[in-house]
């Protein structure tokens, strides 16, 4: 009768137990909705890992870009 009576106890005690936490699983946000929320807050960052190009470099740079303008744009007149 002992075993019995201690089962009873067990059982309830496990449905309380059972009953709490899914109330508590509802009650709290998915965590799909939580980690959407936290994209939307974060601010992005950029991160630059190239070298800087010196002086000489960027005059080049910049002369063959205007080289390349100028040959689009008097390929296209044609």
């Amino acid at each position: 009768m002992k075993a019995l009576k201690n089962m009873e106890v067990i059982f309830t005690v496990a449905v309380a137990i059972a009953c709490g936490a899914s109330y508590v699983s509802f009650m709290q946000p998915s965590a799909a909705r939580t980690a959407e929320v936290a994209q939307a807050n974060a601010i992005p960052v950029v991160v630059v890992s190239a070298r800087r190009l010196t002086e000489q470099e960027k005059k080049i740079s910049l002369i063959e870009e205007r080289q390349a303008l100028l040959g689009n744009a008097t390929a296209s007149a044609l």
